[in-house]
């Protein structure tokens, strides 16, 4: 440290440069390890809330409703005698008949959206605490409502499971989250620190060498290199913790888009602490060691500016297993095989990622010095002569300037994958929205009342059989009520339908085996318990319906006139259909809330819960990519802004010797280009590569990303501009005698 204060204002300028390089990496650090245990907190307070079935003198019934692409989540409770009743978490006593107690957003809602209030019938009485809800954002409701009104309620026996169902992230995903982010944050912060520990690596060389050279030991000088970098870690750690304190003290109270949190659940624990501030000096220890090896091994080299040696062609060997993998996959998938399932490709996917991910990084270096080998021999001007021969000498510089972005672009293509596996399980892609409610939950009334929602296009009925009357292999027949123009407009296609005939519909794409067959006979129960029997006829309706929809293969089309009377309820569907923009979604949910509150809804190929998690994990890969982004700017500003400094003596001999200020500047310009094109067109190809190989393993209906190609070449090309401008201002035609005193 007496040598760093002792060199004066650069060398102090250095160390501060250093330190909040380590306190940016380490910020980031502890908001990644910190995202798992906010999840944690989130799912342990949802499992505490979870009612339980029992003995109590209440009975209870939950409803679990998509409100928006969140779901709205109310539990309904009806006292049976008087006694003592199980108190869940966040509030001091259930809701009598006619009592609501809301969580705090949901109560904001009610008051802004008066339509909503269906959805919780009753007068608000109290407000859910923070232990008893998920997070800030959660939508749940307690509602106190009298016995006769909640059907098929069971006994309630208290609150609070081990663990709950309703986790913010599925395990397995959270696996491939874990792993996305580590690899589009937690690689690039390991490169951004190894820069911040070797800034001024060339001018710092040749101080240890003359340290080296008046005496001191081999085993002192890599000492004093590393007490530098671990001295400005240290330094560096602790103002990342503290700050990284004070942005989750406001980012809990803005929170994420499907995500909030309390402020308690994002400040780190002892060990995410002891992994900060210990693990960055470590690292910079470990740099130290290594980067201070040459000038304390060979000093006079150092010192006379001696041939350095070419980089090392064996990182470049990751490449090929790594390639080979995604390759073989992609190939697979061509040639018309599935590839998806297994544990192996569990295993080799990540591990081709990794291995590719590795091999762009080690293998940039020689690959640009190469390349700069062979531009330098053809180049004709003196610009790129100049910017090509500097880097077949020092191509290692490239690797501190572009690998941060370029690990940043390779795992921009992995997130868009994961995101579109994701989004290929839980969103339905068909232009009609329909709405499922199961008529026994519905009187007469209010099923003239839900035909009439806003937004709501038609309404139609079907009802399930019992088991086949000649035992068919079929287990049932369901029938739709309905005509030929419904139908039409209701399917994709629809041909040879004919009014007032029951026909049974056919989709040609797919088998007949599990559809019941012409003459077969089904029982349908009378409200009276009595049975009728519809026969399956010949005649069929050729039909492609949407998705998942009541308009499916082997179900019969009844038209109204037809239709047996007094079918049971119990047995029977309210279908509702309305366009599939998420506006009228909302829409049309509430609407059926407010006629409806105590019945159960599905909305039909929209998985709630897996919405909601999509939601999570696009704002917690968004995060992970603007941190990737800060680290990987970061990373690149400093080491352009480094290289600068170094270079500054070269600078002022070229100026001596007539170079001018525009054809520096192209130089500079040059150099920092190349190795960025040369790794970024490489992280698109591996990357989007890498990218089908998961896709094709997910096993969904996309495999082949065409439409996230322009977004990374975009990318990659402001990149590229953003860089060359940044690098012009570096260049500097002052001329300072004690840059070039020692040539």
């Amino acid at each position: 440290m007496r040598l760093l204060w002792g060199s004066g204002r650069r060398g102090r300028v250095r160390f501060l440069l250093m330190t909040l390089g380590s306190a940016l990496g380490v910020a980031c650090l502890a908001a990644v390890l910190t995202i798992p245990a906010i999840l944690n907190a989130h799912d342990a307070r949802v499992a505490a809330r979870e009612p339980r079935p029992g003995t109590s003198s209440v009975v209870y019934r939950e409803f679990s409703d998509p409100y928006g692409q969140q779901p709205l989540r109310r539990v309904f409770i009806a006292r049976t005698h008087s006694g003592p009743a199980p108190v869940p978490p966040g509030i001091d006593r259930l809701p009598d008949v006619g009592e609501v107690v809301v969580s705090p957003r949901l109560g904001q809602i009610l008051a802004a959206s008066p339509r909503a209030a269906g959805l919780v019938p009753g007068r608000v009485v109290g407000t859910i605490a923070p232990e008893g809800l998920g997070g800030s954002d959660d939508l749940y409701a307690y509602i106190g409502i009298a016995r006769d009104q909640l059907p098929e309620a069971e006994p309630l026996g208290g609150f609070g499971i081990g663990r709950s169902w309703r986790q913010v992230i599925d395990p397995s995903t959270l696996s491939t989250l874990r792993f996305t982010l580590s690899c589009i944050v937690l690689l690039p912060l390991v490169i951004f620190l190894s820069v911040c520990a070797r800034l001024s690596g060339e001018s710092r060389a040749r101080r240890l060498a003359a340290l080296r050279l008046v005496g001191l030991s081999v085993k002192d000088t890599l000492r004093v290199n590393a007490g530098e970098s671990v001295a400005a870690a240290s330094i560096g750690a602790l103002i990342g913790i503290v700050g990284y304190l004070g942005i989750n003290e406001v980012m809990a109270r803005i929170g994420l888009p499907g995500l909030h949190w309390y402020p308690a659940d994002g400040r780190p624990e002892g060990s995410t602490i002891s992994v900060c501030l210990l693990g960055c000096p470590a690292l910079a220890w470990i740099v130290g060691q290594f980067s201070g090896r040459r000038p304390a091994l060979s000093p006079i080299n150092v010192r006379r500016a001696g041939e350095r040696k070419s980089p090392k062609k064996f990182g470049m060997l990751l490449l090929v297993p790594g390639l080979g993998i995604t390759v073989g996959y992609c190939v697979l998938s061509i040639m018309g095989r599935d590839p998806s399932g297994g544990s192996a490709s569990s295993l080799l996917v990540p591990g081709a990622v990794l291995l590719t991910g590795a091999g762009l990084v080690f293998g940039l270096a020689p690959i640009t010095a190469w390349l700069a080998r062979r531009l330098a021999g053809v180049a004709r001007s003196l610009p790129m002569a100049l910017a090509m021969r500097r880097t077949e000498v020092d191509p290692g510089a490239s690797l501190r300037v572009a690998t941060g972005l370029v690990l940043l672009v390779f795992g921009a293509s992995l997130t868009q994958g994961v995101l579109i596996e994701l989004d290929q399980v839980s969103r339905r892609t068909a232009p009609l929205q329909e709405y499922d409610i199961n008529l026994n939950e519905v009187s007469p009334a209010q099923r003239k009342a839900l035909a009439k929602v806003p937004g709501v296009q038609t309404a139609t009925v079907s009802y399930s059989s019992w088991d086949p009357l000649d035992g068919s292999d079929v287990a049932h027949a369901d029938l739709v009520v309905g005509t030929c123009g419904q139908l039409a407009a209701y399917t994709q296609r629809a041909t040879g339908c004919v009014e007032g005939r029951i026909m049974q519909l056919a989709d040609d794409r797919t088998t007949f085996d599990y559809d019941p067959k012409a003459g077969e006979r089904y029982p349908f129960e009378l409200k009276d318990g009595r049975k009728v029997a519809l026969t399956v006829p010949r005649e069929r309706i050729n039909v492609r319906p949407w998705d998942v929809s009541v308009f499916k293969s082997g179900a019969l089309l009844v038209p109204p006139s037809l239709l047996p009377p007094n079918l049971a309820d119990t047995d029977g569907t309210l279908v509702l259909f309305s366009d599939s923009d998420p506006a009228t979604i909302r829409s049309v949910l509430d609407g059926i809330g407010a006629i409806a509150p105590t019945a159960s809804v599905e909305p039909v190929g929209i998985v709630i819960d897996s919405l909601a998690q999509l939601t999570v994990i696009r704002s917690l890969l968004v995060v992970g990519m603007v941190l990737g982004l800060v680290i990987g700017v970061a990373a690149f500003v400093v080491s352009v802004a480094d290289r600068a400094m170094e270079r500054r003596g070269q600078v002022a001999a070229l100026v001596l010797l007539g170079a001018r200020a525009g054809t520096l500047r192209v130089v500079q310009v040059v150099q920092v280009v190349l190795p960025l094109v040369v790794g970024l067109g490489a992280a698109i190809v591996t990357g989007w590569l890498a990218e089908s190989s998961y896709l094709i393993t997910g096993g969904g209906d996309v495999h082949w990303d065409w439409d996230g190609l322009p977004l990374l070449f975009a990318c990659a090309l402001g990149v590229v501009l953003a860089a060359a401008l940044a690098s012009v201002p570096m260049v500097r035609r002052h001329v300072d005698p004690e840059h070039i005193r020692r040539d």
